[in-house]
């Protein structure tokens, strides 16, 4: 499947990236807005992996883009978050989040939900 990565951590980007490829996922990335448009609608992932601290990157607008997409109708997303609370949680899962996840987290956690999603 694919998946799209926007992280302006460039650990978290490299683990994710070699993470999703060696469990064969075909991997893009995106550090900032005009790169994750670009992939989106280029690309058009199944999944996506958002950070949502990440400057420069609204999650509500990407949230928007992917769900205003009739070509991106089957794509789903998933926040990360240094410091999720309660309100957060719950306003990222009612923008169309299908996870939400805090940092740090488990690297085979997130490919088990990436997969959970993916499968449906």
């Amino acid at each position: 499947m694919k998946i799209l990565i926007m992280d302006d951590e460039p650990n978290i980007l490299m683990s994710l990236d070699f993470s999703m490829r060696k469990a064969g996922h075909e991997v893009f990335i995106a550090r900032d807005l005009a790169e994750a448009l670009e992939a989106l609608d280029h690309e058009r992932p199944e999944i996506v992996i958002l950070d949502l601290t990440m400057q420069g990157i609204d999650g509500q607008m990407i949230c928007d883009h992917i769900q205003k997409s009739t070509a991106l109708a089957e794509t789903n997303v998933i926040f990360l978050s240094s410091n999720p609370n309660e309100t957060d949680i719950q306003k990222g899962l009612e923008m169309g989040a299908k996870a939400y996840i805090s940092k740090p987290f488990s690297t085979r956690f997130l490919i088990k939900e990436v997969e959970r999603i993916y499968n449906g």
